[in-house]
């Protein structure tokens, strides 16, 4: 009997030795260590021992069956091994190479915008409010003190869906929404995309706008400065400085534009400023009685002023973007520039 078992011992391990594939592998292992496999038939025909033996020849097939198992897991690790390389050889891949970096994403200059003037007015006290893009004329110009035959309509030539329904040219119908719906003390930004008729370097059918709106008792243009300062230093840099200077919004009264100075050259004078050392940056003024009176407030209890500025003319001021459009085209080489 232990010859036979040394015979199936010298075989088995012969067998596992030549298998070449790991099917040839498994076939071998269940010819001599399956359940009608030679090693097993051994070991249940030892009752025709006598039982003084069979401890002995027990223990021998046991450690013969260890011995099997071993040689076969260590045979099959390298089956495994030398098939995972013809794979990778036949789908012809240099495994040697260096894998490819994945490229972090960042936020694009436009949101990083929004999102800088956003902080800055939430530390002020404001309150950040958001509005359809599609409106009402009424609430785009109507309520705005712009009545349908006001010349003011054809600086804001927008997209009309139909007579009544367009998409708005400026973030200012949230402030309209806003004072219908609560009484002063009212304190509010409204950034958002806009849509306005006009196409160039340094205009686009589609941009962005963030407009403030205070309303509330004794409010005065002295506030107003204060506000758009701040804003001017925390945006710009603590040494930027701003000026006003009367212009006309059918909505504001007295209404001014909003120049900061220079970041170029500090205000000295540059080809940037065109030698003036100021840079103009928004649109402001006192909140119009016309308006106050549209949304059911009296002007003559509370006052209140108004602010609108151009994110991308932000951007291009801040980062010395030339063109509008370089902020649309989604070019990788133009915005990895601006990785936060």
């Amino acid at each position: 009997m232990q010859s036979k078992v040394a015979e199936i011992r010298k075989s088995a391990l012969e067998a596992c030795a030549q298998a070449e594939t790991l099917q040839q592998l498994s076939d071998a292992k269940v010819k001599f260590l399956g359940k009608k496999g030679e090693l097993t038939l051994v070991l249940r025909s030892m009752g025709q021992l006598p039982s003084e033996q069979r401890p002995l020849f027990g223990k021998l097939v046991n450690e013969v069956r260890d011995e099997l198992d071993s040689a076969w897991e260590q045979r099959e690790t390298q089956l495994a091994q030398a098939e995972e390389e013809r794979r990778l050889l036949g789908e012809g891949l240099d495994i040697s190479l260096p894998g490819r970096i994945i490229r972090r994403g960042t936020l694009h200059p436009i949101t990083q915008i929004i999102n800088e003037a956003k902080t800055i007015f939430m530390q002020m006290g404001y309150e950040i409010v958001e509005g359809p893009e599609v409106e009402l004329d009424y609430y785009n110009f109507e309520a705005l003190n712009i009545p349908p035959d006001h010349p003011a309509r054809d600086m804001q030539d927008t997209f009309f869906i139909t007579e009544q329904l367009l998409l708005r040219s400026q973030t200012s119908p949230v402030q309209i929404h806003t004072m219908e719906r609560r009484q002063p003390p009212i304190r509010i930004v409204a950034p958002g995309k806009v849509y306005r008729a006009d196409s160039d370097i340094s205009h686009s059918p589609m941009f962005h706008q963030i407009e403030g709106l205070v309303v509330d008792r004794g409010i005065t243009f002295a506030d107003l400065k204060g506000t758009l300062q701040l804003f001017a230093e925390r945006m710009f840099g603590a040494h930027t400085k701003i000026r006003l200077r009367p212009s006309y919004f059918p909505f504001t009264e007295p209404s001014a534009e909003v120049d900061v100075s220079c970041i170029i050259c500090a205000g000295a004078g540059c080809r940037v400023c065109k030698e003036t050392g100021w840079l103009e940056i928004l649109g402001s003024g006192m909140v119009h009685p016309h308006v106050l009176e549209k949304v059911g407030y009296d002007p003559r209890e509370v006052t209140g002023f108004a602010f609108g500025a151009g994110i991308e003319r932000i951007a291009m001021l801040k980062y010395g973007i030339g063109d509008i459009r370089l902020l649309f085209e989604n070019d990788v080489r133009f915005l990895q520039q601006f990785t936060s």
